[in-house]
Protein backbone atom coordinates (compact mmCIF):
# COMPACT_ATOMS: atom_id res chain seq x y z
CA UNK A 1 0.00 0.00 0.00
CA UNK A 2 3.03 2.09 0.66
CA UNK A 3 4.22 1.95 -2.72
CA UNK A 4 1.14 2.81 -4.19
CA UNK A 5 0.69 5.91 -2.06
CA UNK A 6 3.91 7.18 -3.19
CA UNK A 7 3.44 6.92 -6.23
CA UNK A 8 0.11 8.28 -6.57
CA UNK A 9 1.56 11.21 -4.43
CA UNK A 10 4.54 11.23 -6.67
CA UNK A 11 2.54 11.36 -10.26
CA UNK A 12 0.94 14.62 -8.57
CA UNK A 13 3.78 16.29 -7.63
CA UNK A 14 2.87 20.23 -6.98
CA UNK A 15 -0.95 19.39 -6.50
CA UNK A 16 -3.13 18.70 -3.24
CA UNK A 17 -4.59 15.70 -2.91
CA UNK A 18 -7.40 14.69 -0.89
CA UNK A 19 -7.29 12.35 2.41
CA UNK A 20 -10.44 11.35 0.73
CA UNK A 21 -9.69 10.70 -2.62
CA UNK A 22 -6.35 8.96 -1.81
CA UNK A 23 -8.87 6.30 0.59
CA UNK A 24 -10.97 5.77 -2.46
CA UNK A 25 -7.88 5.40 -5.11
CA UNK A 26 -6.09 2.91 -2.25
CA UNK A 27 -9.67 1.12 -0.98
CA UNK A 28 -8.43 1.99 2.75
CA UNK A 29 -9.87 4.07 5.20
CA UNK A 30 -8.54 7.70 5.67
CA UNK A 31 -7.05 6.84 8.82
CA UNK A 32 -4.85 3.89 7.32
CA UNK A 33 -3.76 6.79 4.39
CA UNK A 34 -2.54 9.07 7.62
CA UNK A 35 -0.74 6.31 8.81
CA UNK A 36 0.86 5.65 5.45
CA UNK A 37 1.81 9.49 5.29
CA UNK A 38 3.31 9.57 8.35
CA UNK A 39 5.84 6.46 7.85
CA UNK A 40 6.96 8.10 4.45
CA UNK A 41 7.68 11.43 6.65
CA UNK A 42 9.71 9.43 9.02
CA UNK A 43 11.77 7.67 5.50
CA UNK A 44 12.74 11.66 4.80
CA UNK A 45 9.63 12.74 2.39
CA UNK A 46 8.98 16.21 1.96
CA UNK A 47 4.89 15.85 2.05
CA UNK A 48 3.13 18.92 3.23
CA UNK A 49 -0.32 18.01 4.98
CA UNK A 50 -3.85 19.95 5.60
CA UNK A 51 -6.80 19.30 7.75
CA UNK A 52 -8.90 21.40 4.25
CA UNK A 53 -6.65 20.19 1.29
CA UNK A 54 -5.53 16.91 2.34
CA UNK A 55 -1.40 15.87 1.28
CA UNK A 56 1.05 17.72 -0.92
CA UNK A 57 4.20 15.80 -2.05
CA UNK A 58 6.88 17.85 -2.40
CA UNK A 59 10.32 16.53 -2.59
CA UNK A 60 11.49 13.32 -2.55
CA UNK A 61 13.65 11.53 0.65
CA UNK A 62 17.32 12.46 0.90
CA UNK A 63 18.38 9.21 2.32
CA UNK A 64 19.49 6.35 0.05
CA UNK A 65 15.81 4.09 0.33
CA UNK A 66 15.88 1.16 -2.00
CA UNK A 67 12.63 2.22 -3.83
CA UNK A 68 14.27 5.53 -4.77
CA UNK A 69 17.39 4.10 -6.30
CA UNK A 70 15.49 1.79 -8.76
CA UNK A 71 13.66 4.65 -9.71
CA UNK A 72 15.68 5.27 -12.39
CA UNK A 73 18.12 2.73 -12.02
CA UNK A 74 19.60 1.26 -15.87
CA UNK A 75 21.12 -1.44 -15.09
CA UNK A 76 20.03 -5.20 -16.34
CA UNK A 77 21.66 -6.74 -12.64
CA UNK A 78 23.36 -4.82 -10.02
CA UNK A 79 20.80 -3.59 -7.53
CA UNK A 80 18.12 -5.68 -9.52
CA UNK A 81 18.15 -9.04 -7.82
CA UNK A 82 18.12 -7.13 -3.74
CA UNK A 83 19.02 -4.01 -2.16
CA UNK A 84 19.39 -4.52 1.50
CA UNK A 85 19.17 -1.46 3.23
CA UNK A 86 20.09 0.14 7.10
CA UNK A 87 20.23 2.74 8.81
CA UNK A 88 22.91 2.04 10.64
CA UNK A 89 25.12 -0.71 10.67
CA UNK A 90 28.67 -1.97 11.73
CA UNK A 91 30.15 -2.81 8.29
CA UNK A 92 27.90 -3.16 4.97
CA UNK A 93 31.20 -5.50 3.82
CA UNK A 94 30.45 -8.21 6.88
CA UNK A 95 26.67 -8.02 6.27
CA UNK A 96 27.47 -8.68 2.34
CA UNK A 97 29.16 -11.38 2.96
CA UNK A 98 27.30 -13.27 5.63
CA UNK A 99 24.70 -12.57 2.68
CA UNK A 100 26.89 -14.27 -0.04
CA UNK A 101 27.78 -17.27 2.14
CA UNK A 102 23.84 -18.01 2.42
CA UNK A 103 23.95 -17.51 -1.04
CA UNK A 104 22.61 -14.22 -2.40
CA UNK A 105 22.48 -13.84 -6.16
CA UNK A 106 25.26 -11.76 -7.84
CA UNK A 107 23.90 -7.62 -8.02
CA UNK A 108 22.94 -7.80 -4.27
CA UNK A 109 23.73 -4.77 -2.91
CA UNK A 110 23.70 -3.52 0.86
CA UNK A 111 23.93 -0.25 1.75
CA UNK A 112 23.76 2.27 5.06
CA UNK A 113 23.45 5.26 6.28
CA UNK A 114 26.06 5.19 8.46
CA UNK A 115 28.59 2.49 9.35
CA UNK A 116 29.73 2.28 13.22
CA UNK A 117 32.90 0.26 12.23
CA UNK A 118 33.25 1.13 8.99
CA UNK A 119 36.87 -0.62 7.48
CA UNK A 120 39.52 0.34 4.58
CA UNK A 121 42.23 -1.78 3.92
CA UNK A 122 44.51 -3.54 6.31
CA UNK A 123 42.02 -2.90 9.18
CA UNK A 124 41.91 1.06 9.50
CA UNK A 125 38.73 3.16 9.97
CA UNK A 126 36.60 4.32 7.26
CA UNK A 127 34.69 7.56 8.50
CA UNK A 128 31.03 6.89 8.50
CA UNK A 129 29.18 9.40 9.21
CA UNK A 130 25.15 9.35 9.05
CA UNK A 131 23.84 10.89 5.92
CA UNK A 132 27.28 12.09 4.80
CA UNK A 133 28.46 9.55 2.14
CA UNK A 134 27.73 6.50 0.55
CA UNK A 135 28.59 3.13 2.39
CA UNK A 136 27.99 0.16 0.05
CA UNK A 137 28.64 -3.30 -0.84
CA UNK A 138 27.99 -5.00 -4.31
CA UNK A 139 28.20 -8.90 -4.11
CA UNK A 140 30.19 -10.83 -7.09
CA UNK A 141 30.31 -14.10 -8.72
CA UNK A 142 32.70 -13.86 -11.29
CA UNK A 143 34.01 -17.09 -13.16
CA UNK A 144 37.25 -16.19 -12.04
CA UNK A 145 40.36 -17.95 -10.60
CA UNK A 146 41.71 -16.06 -6.69
CA UNK A 147 44.92 -14.97 -8.98
CA UNK A 148 42.87 -12.57 -10.99
CA UNK A 149 40.47 -11.15 -8.22
CA UNK A 150 42.75 -7.90 -7.63
CA UNK A 151 41.95 -7.04 -10.91
CA UNK A 152 38.19 -6.40 -9.22
CA UNK A 153 39.45 -3.21 -7.23
CA UNK A 154 40.74 -1.57 -10.37
CA UNK A 155 37.53 -2.22 -12.10
CA UNK A 156 35.80 -0.25 -8.96
CA UNK A 157 37.74 2.37 -8.90
CA UNK A 158 37.61 3.11 -12.94
CA UNK A 159 33.61 2.54 -11.97
CA UNK A 160 33.89 5.34 -9.51
CA UNK A 161 36.18 7.24 -11.11
CA UNK A 162 33.45 7.51 -14.34
CA UNK A 163 30.75 7.66 -12.19
CA UNK A 164 32.26 11.12 -10.59
CA UNK A 165 33.55 12.36 -13.88
CA UNK A 166 29.71 12.14 -15.67
CA UNK A 167 27.91 13.99 -12.98
CA UNK A 168 30.29 16.45 -11.67
CA UNK A 169 33.41 18.64 -12.94
CA UNK A 170 35.75 17.34 -10.60
CA UNK A 171 39.18 16.95 -10.99
CA UNK A 172 39.25 13.09 -10.47
CA UNK A 173 42.49 10.58 -10.02
CA UNK A 174 42.57 7.02 -9.10
CA UNK A 175 45.61 6.34 -6.97
CA UNK A 176 46.97 2.68 -6.78
CA UNK A 177 45.47 0.67 -5.47
CA UNK A 178 42.09 1.33 -3.88
CA UNK A 179 41.70 5.09 -3.85
CA UNK A 180 40.28 8.15 -5.48
CA UNK A 181 41.54 11.27 -4.97
CA UNK A 182 40.21 14.80 -5.75
CA UNK A 183 42.55 17.61 -6.01
CA UNK A 184 44.76 15.37 -3.91
CA UNK A 185 42.79 14.04 -1.08
CA UNK A 186 41.29 11.17 -0.56
CA UNK A 187 37.37 10.75 -1.47
CA UNK A 188 36.70 7.48 -2.11
CA UNK A 189 38.09 4.39 -0.64
CA UNK A 190 37.18 0.50 -1.82
CA UNK A 191 37.63 -2.43 -0.03
CA UNK A 192 37.85 -5.98 -1.52
CA UNK A 193 36.90 -9.47 -0.27
CA UNK A 194 36.50 -12.26 -1.23
CA UNK A 195 35.63 -15.99 -0.44
CA UNK A 196 37.27 -18.73 -2.68
CA UNK A 197 38.72 -22.61 -2.84
CA UNK A 198 41.73 -23.86 -4.32
CA UNK A 199 40.87 -22.86 -8.16
CA UNK A 200 37.66 -20.90 -7.92
CA UNK A 201 36.00 -17.78 -6.39
CA UNK A 202 32.85 -18.32 -4.65
CA UNK A 203 32.14 -14.39 -4.74
CA UNK A 204 33.75 -11.49 -4.28
CA UNK A 205 32.26 -8.32 -2.21
CA UNK A 206 33.23 -4.96 -3.12
CA UNK A 207 32.70 -1.75 -0.72
CA UNK A 208 32.59 1.81 -1.30
CA UNK A 209 33.00 4.45 1.41
CA UNK A 210 32.38 7.83 -0.91
CA UNK A 211 32.21 11.12 0.95
CA UNK A 212 29.67 12.69 -0.54
CA UNK A 213 28.04 15.76 1.89
CA UNK A 214 30.05 15.43 4.38
CA UNK A 215 30.92 18.81 6.11
CA UNK A 216 33.83 18.04 8.18
CA UNK A 217 36.18 15.27 8.57
CA UNK A 218 38.27 14.59 12.41
CA UNK A 219 41.44 16.20 12.97
CA UNK A 220 43.54 13.37 11.88
CA UNK A 221 42.16 13.21 8.24
CA UNK A 222 41.36 16.70 7.57
CA UNK A 223 44.14 16.86 5.64
CA UNK A 224 43.91 14.02 3.55
CA UNK A 225 40.43 13.63 3.63
CA UNK A 226 37.71 15.37 1.05
CA UNK A 227 34.19 15.43 -0.10
CA UNK A 228 31.85 16.08 -2.36
CA UNK A 229 30.20 19.10 -0.77
CA UNK A 230 33.65 20.37 0.63
CA UNK A 231 35.28 20.43 -3.03
CA UNK A 232 31.89 22.08 -5.01
CA UNK A 233 29.92 24.05 -2.01
CA UNK A 234 26.60 22.36 -3.14
CA UNK A 235 25.53 19.33 -1.65
CA UNK A 236 24.92 16.46 -3.99
CA UNK A 237 22.16 13.86 -4.64
CA UNK A 238 23.24 10.83 -3.50
CA UNK A 239 21.15 8.22 -4.88
CA UNK A 240 21.58 9.75 -8.51
CA UNK A 241 25.33 8.56 -7.90
CA UNK A 242 24.24 5.40 -6.66
CA UNK A 243 22.84 5.29 -9.66
CA UNK A 244 25.10 6.21 -11.94
CA UNK A 245 27.71 3.75 -10.12
CA UNK A 246 26.05 0.42 -10.74
CA UNK A 247 25.15 1.17 -14.39
CA UNK A 248 28.88 2.09 -14.90
CA UNK A 249 30.22 -0.62 -12.93
CA UNK A 250 27.47 -3.09 -14.90
CA UNK A 251 29.15 -1.78 -18.13
CA UNK A 252 32.90 -1.99 -16.82
CA UNK A 253 31.95 -5.81 -15.48
CA UNK A 254 30.23 -6.73 -19.17
CA UNK A 255 33.19 -5.57 -21.00
CA UNK A 256 35.41 -7.77 -18.60
CA UNK A 257 33.45 -11.17 -19.31
CA UNK A 258 32.91 -10.66 -22.88
CA UNK A 259 36.48 -9.10 -24.14
CA UNK A 260 39.10 -9.39 -20.99
CA UNK A 261 40.81 -6.30 -19.17
CA UNK A 262 42.81 -4.84 -21.35
CA UNK A 263 39.93 -2.71 -21.95
CA UNK A 264 39.76 -1.81 -17.78
CA UNK A 265 43.50 -0.95 -17.67
CA UNK A 266 43.54 1.00 -20.27
CA UNK A 267 40.92 3.47 -18.94
CA UNK A 268 42.66 2.88 -15.39
CA UNK A 269 45.79 4.66 -16.87
CA UNK A 270 43.90 7.26 -18.24
CA UNK A 271 42.18 8.42 -14.47
CA UNK A 272 45.43 7.20 -12.77
CA UNK A 273 47.77 9.83 -11.08
CA UNK A 274 51.19 7.74 -11.06
CA UNK A 275 52.06 6.13 -14.01
CA UNK A 276 55.44 7.94 -15.11
CA UNK A 277 56.05 9.48 -11.49
CA UNK A 278 58.79 8.55 -8.73
CA UNK A 279 56.95 6.69 -5.63
CA UNK A 280 57.44 4.93 -2.51
CA UNK A 281 55.27 1.89 -1.81
CA UNK A 282 55.52 0.05 1.56
CA UNK A 283 54.82 -3.30 1.63
CA UNK A 284 55.02 -5.48 4.50
CA UNK A 285 58.84 -4.97 5.66
CA UNK A 286 59.69 -3.69 2.72
CA UNK A 287 60.42 -0.21 1.29
CA UNK A 288 60.42 0.58 -2.57
CA UNK A 289 61.28 4.43 -4.09
CA UNK A 290 61.59 4.79 -7.77
CA UNK A 291 59.22 5.45 -10.65
CA UNK A 292 56.03 3.40 -11.75
CA UNK A 293 56.60 2.86 -15.17
CA UNK A 294 53.54 0.49 -15.83
CA UNK A 295 50.46 -1.95 -14.75
CA UNK A 296 50.55 -5.16 -16.00
CA UNK A 297 47.38 -7.55 -16.98
CA UNK A 298 46.50 -8.37 -13.71
CA UNK A 299 46.78 -5.12 -12.19
CA UNK A 300 50.35 -5.40 -10.43
CA UNK A 301 52.44 -2.18 -10.03
CA UNK A 302 55.74 -2.53 -11.89
CA UNK A 303 58.46 -0.12 -10.63
CA UNK A 304 62.04 0.68 -12.04
CA UNK A 305 63.69 1.20 -8.73
CA UNK A 306 66.73 4.55 -8.08
CA UNK A 307 69.20 1.09 -8.79
CA UNK A 308 67.75 0.00 -11.90
CA UNK A 309 66.05 -3.37 -10.83
CA UNK A 310 62.27 -4.25 -11.36
CA UNK A 311 59.60 -4.78 -8.95
CA UNK A 312 55.88 -6.38 -9.84
CA UNK A 313 53.92 -5.17 -6.35
CA UNK A 314 50.63 -6.38 -6.29
CA UNK A 315 49.59 -4.57 -3.15
CA UNK A 316 50.88 -1.82 -0.94
CA UNK A 317 50.84 2.20 0.55
CA UNK A 318 52.05 4.22 -2.27
CA UNK A 319 52.95 7.68 -2.25
CA UNK A 320 54.20 10.48 -4.74
CA UNK A 321 57.65 12.00 -4.28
Amino acid sequence: MKKRLLKYLKDNKGDWVSGESLSRQLGVSRSAVWKQIAKLKAEGYFIESSPKKGYLFQKASEMLLPNEILEGLETKLFGRREIVYFREIDSTNKKARDLADGGVPEGTLVLSEAQTKGRGRKGRTWFSPPTGGIYLSLVLRPPITPLEAPKFTLLTAVAVAEALLSLSNLNIQIKWPNDILVNGKKIAGILTEMSTEMDAVNYIVVGLGLNVNTPRFPPEIRGIATSILIETGEPFPRVRLIQEYLKRYETYYDIYKNTGFDPVIKRWKDLSNIIGKKVEVEIIGNQFIGEALDMDVDGALILKDDQGGMHRIISGDIRLL
